[in-house]
């Protein structure tokens, strides 16, 4: 007799029962339908049992006291039921450990349940246990379940041998993997999918590209899971050829391509799909914003905020905020970003670690290192990132003596740095001059167990050629393991040029052009360099061979906000609405920075 045909037969107790916990339940609900089964002798019928231990168990997903409040409470419910023997009562038990990633109470809970009672897996179970240890990477458990599989008989199951590849696949073990794949008798599309996926995350593309070309009927899961893999690894064209092929393409698609183009540097391309997208979700806006960020267009990424903020049907989330904030902070948009921190605070997003760390960030680029420090300390589970943003905060804001006391704070409280942490405090160093300081850390990145990647020996050149060690800094350069980059030539040349060196400046400007020729700043700075000594001739030499590599000088620019709209202004624009408001100010500015010049000099 089926479950549905028993609950005809059920009394009217436990019908009523069963509506409750059909209904929306709070752990304090559901403790009162327990004490109402114990008081009418309901725990006796095992589909009603069951259905009050997933009900419990789910509760864990939104309660906000304790998260794991309801699962512990049906596992207690469960323990102390005697005949505990019942496969789909101990399935259901097993279940809800793997929904809460509980990996050592299902996989414990099996071993008891087989040792202790007369409990029989069936194929359920093993499906369940496979997911459980294909979620944790346990290898052992994995072989330990497949054992099982293979001495109960239950390898001829489509659904349990699927369920050993995606776990195998998980594993990265694609030789077991492909292995049971080919033992199967009959395959599904779920049978597929797993196997391909388990090539993609392994970056194996020809044979996820070879398994999907054979696969008989492909579903939008397996397409989105190549189109995935293509990106992950650049293969854009691949990418775009599957995706134009997708039958019934869905917001994941367009998303992952998206996410796909901004990641190669195509925001353009990644615009233009997003716009075309007949439906769109938070993920794909986040894929967008974030997408600008990442390609260094951060107005472009605020312009997109500001839109989903007046035309989206839904709110940003915890991503989106940690997108937007770095172009916030890019562009100095105080005011934007102190709405951001009373939207996160409304919304309580600000209870999230990510979303505090980001705005610690903001705030410290923007200035307002104060207040960073004052939210930082309100963060109630620093992580390392944490700790990073407040460190450079306090290096681009010129207070190197306070990023290394937070540094030596963080030693305290035992948290481990990384190559970023270490990266904020030599640019602190940098930033104030401290050069022991600068060398000390340096040489203890290897009692850290890190490696100094090319940044950290370019901040090291920095920080030896701002203070004159211009020897030192070019031996650090010729005894680098990595190849030494534009950025840290280009930051040797000034210092050369700081220290009016200008035969090392002639010589690195040799290897600067080499590496790059478009680079206008390497030129420029031996020009200005020639023009100081009066070397004339020189100075028309430079001209010319930026002449001749075609090489022209960047306008400067400035952005400022004013009444929450960002503004840029471009040396040499002729086309601003406002030009000649802007330049009768200027020259205002300029008589009364005279006046206050001459009056200055005259107390003297």
């Amino acid at each position: 007799m089926g479950v549905v045909e028993q609950r005809f037969l059920w009394s009217s107790f436990e019908r009523r029962c069963l509506h409750l916990l059909q209904q929306r339940n709070t752990l304090a609900s559901i403790v009162q339908i327990h004490a109402f089964m114990l008081r009418n002798a309901l725990e006796t019928n095992v589909n009603l049992l069951t259905k009050f231990i997933t009900t419990c168990a789910s509760l864990a997903l939104f309660a906000s006291a304790d998260p794991l409040a309801g699962i512990h409470h049906s596992r207690r419910v469960f323990d102390h039921r005697p005949d505990r023997d019942d496969s789909f009562l101990c399935n259901s038990m097993i279940k809800a450990h793997v929904g809460m990633r509980q990996f050592v109470e299902s996989f414990t809970l099996y071993r008891n349940l087989r040792r202790e009672t007369g409990f029989v897996p069936d194929g359920y179970t093993f499906i369940m246990l496979a997911k459980s240890c294909g979620l944790k990477v346990a290898i052992w458990e994995g072989r330990e379940v497949h054992g099982h599989v293979f001495k109960i008989g239950f390898c001829s199951s489509l659904h349990v041998s699927t369920a050993l590849v995606d776990m195998y696949a998980r594993y990265g073990e694609m030789d077991c993997a492909r292995m049971l794949f080919d033992e199967m008798k009959q395959r599904s599309e779920v049978s597929w999918t797993a196997l391909i996926c388990g090539y993609v995350r392994s970056g194996d593309m020809d044979n996820a590209r070879f398994l999907f070309g054979q696969m008989p009927e492909k579903d939008l899961v397996v397409f989105n899971a190549m189109i995935d893999g293509y990106v992950k690894f650049g293969e854009m064209a691949s990418a775009q050829k599957l995706f134009d092929e997708v039958p019934d393409k869905n917001v994941v698609s367009w998303t992952s391509m998206i996410y796909g183009y901004c990641h190669n540097g195509d925001a353009e391309s990644a615009r233009l799909l997003f716009d075309a997208m007949p439906e769109k979700n938070v993920f794909s806006w986040n894929a967008m914003i974030g997408g600008y960020c990442r390609n260094k267009q951060p107005d472009e990424a605020l312009r997109l905020f500001q839109e989903m903020q007046s035309t989206a049907s839904f709110e940003p989330d915890e991503v989106t905020l940690v997108s937007i904030l770095p172009a916030i902070a890019d562009l100095g948009a105080l005011d934007l970003g102190g709405w951001v921190h009373r939207f996160a605070r409304k919304r309580k997003l600000d209870r999230a670690t990510n979303v505090c760390t980001a705005l610690v960030d903001m705030y410290a680029k923007c200035g307002e290192i104060t207040k960073a420090k004052r939210l930082f300390d309100e963060i109630p589970g620093k992580e390392t990132a944490s700790w990073n943003a407040l460190i450079y905060g306090f290096a681009v804001n010129g207070c190197g003596k306070e990023a290394l006391e937070i540094f030596s704070e963080m030693q305290r409280g035992r948290y481990k740095p990384n190559e970023i942490t270490l990266l904020g405090v030599l640019s602190a160093c940098n930033h104030s001059g401290l050069v022991e300081e600068g060398k000390k850390w340096f040489k203890a990145m290897k009692e850290f167990g890190l490696t100094p990647k090319v940044e950290h020996y370019g901040c090291m050149i920095d920080l030896l050629g701002r203070a004159g060690c211009l020897d030192e800094a070019e031996q650090l350069i010729e005894s680098m393991p990595h190849t030494v980059n534009g950025i840290i030539l280009s930051s040797f040349l000034f210092a050369c040029g700081c220290s009016n060196d200008i035969t090392r400046a002639e010589r690195v400007l040799k290897k600067a052009v080499k590496m790059e020729p478009q680079n206008e700043g390497n030129y420029i700075m031996l020009r200005n360099l020639y023009a100081t000594e009066e070397r004339w001739r020189d100075v028309e030499e430079i001209k010319g061979l930026m002449r001749r590599k075609g090489v022209n000088k960047e306008a400067g620019c400035s952005v400022i906000e004013v009444g929450g709209t960002v503004r840029e202004f471009v040396a040499g624009d002729t086309v601003c609405p406002n030009l000649e408001a802007l330049h009768v100010t200027l020259e205002q500015l300029r008589k009364h920075m005279q006046g206050e010049i001459t009056k200055s000099r005259e107390v003297g």
